[in-house]
């Protein structure tokens, strides 16, 4: 199973630090481009699941392209 953890800058290496003792878990920093990437596909993903429900209106996709 993968988490994705927030955490402020300066408890980074603390956390960091406690994770690597556990044998069992293995640490990957991403960059700040991978975690932009990763939330823009969250949100896009919850904007999909709100659309699903009716929570949200949709946007035609030739509207997307004339904004293009």
């Amino acid at each position: 199973m993968k988490v994705l953890l927030d955490i402020k800058e300066d408890k980074v290496a603390f956390v960091l630090e406690m994770l690597q003792n556990f044998k069992y878990v293995k640490t990957h920093l991403l960059s700040p481009h991978q975690a932009d990437v990763i939330e823009g596909v969250k949100e896009g993903a919850e904007q999909v699941t709100m659309i699903r429900k009716g929570l949200m209106e949709d946007i035609p996709a030739k509207d997307l392209i004339d904004e293009l």
